[in-house]
């Protein structure tokens, strides 16, 4: 069986220095390899799901193990305990809000812990709830899904998105996007708010990156008549 040690040692040959500075733009921090996500992909089929070496990966600190980590931890075996270990190490965007918030939203805690993040004040924590939302809607069958529930959060995005940090608005606004895309009964709600919302600010730092217009976004789903089509896995 492979260990921690062998997998870290794959992702340091992996590293590139483009990638490393490319991640840095958007927010990674050291220790990171600058391992592309791609080339996670073999790693990912060479250890498969693995819960336990996912746990020691994510202790590392180092970003590409940490994401290698969401990527094989057993969505069955995950704790609420684990999972709140993991957001309050995740160093920076991308491990809140795609590593951790796509793991939380295929356990059973996706609701309890994203119901709980989004109340909190540090940042990353907060967008990660939203994300788990996000991540959530897009698994999940909307037979299974309380439409009073996620019609009583887009009324909190309403009234709250504008006044809330960086990465806590958008992931508001990819929740809004979410709603309008994956639950049909819920589109035209979600596209009412996003027009009342109207055009959210987000700082991109240094990079090329784009906040999405959460009412075009929408209707471009709508367009390719794809409202409602599901994801099979929120972990990518």
């Amino acid at each position: 069986m492979i260990t921690v040690n062998e997998v870290m040692a794959e992702l340091e040959k992996l590293g590139n220095e483009q990638t490393k500075k490319t991640l840095m733009r958007h927010g990674a921090v050291e220790p990171i390899f600058g391992v592309k996500i791609g080339d996670l992909k073999p790693l990912q089929k060479k250890t498969r799901k693995n819960h336990e070496l996912a746990l020691e990966l994510y202790e590392t600190g180092y970003s590409d193990a940490m994401y290698l980590a969401g990527l094989i931890a057993d969505e069955e075996k995950v704790t609420k305990t684990q999972l709140n270990q993991w957001i309050k190490k995740a160093s920076w965007a991308l491990i809140a809000n795609s590593t951790v918030a796509a793991l939380t939203a295929e356990s059973k805690h996706a609701l309890s812990l994203a119901d709980k993040w989004i109340e909190v004040r540090k940042e990353l924590v907060a967008a990660a709830g939203w994300n788990t939302y996000t991540h959530y809607l897009s698994v999940t069958d909307n037979a299974e899904l309380d439409p009073a529930k996620f019609t009583g959060l887009l009324t909190k995005v309403v009234s709250e998105i504008h006044n809330q940090s960086n990465q806590v608005k958008a992931g508001m606004n990819g929740f809004v996007i979410a709603l309008g895309s994956y639950v049909p009964d819920l589109t035209k709600k979600a596209k009412a708010a996003a027009k009342k919302i109207g055009k959210v600010e987000i700082d991109q730092g240094n990079t090329a990156c784009k906040t999405p217009d959460a009412l075009a976004s929408i209707a471009k789903i709508e367009k390719m008549g794809r409202i409602g089509k599901k994801r099979k896995t929120a972990r990518c």
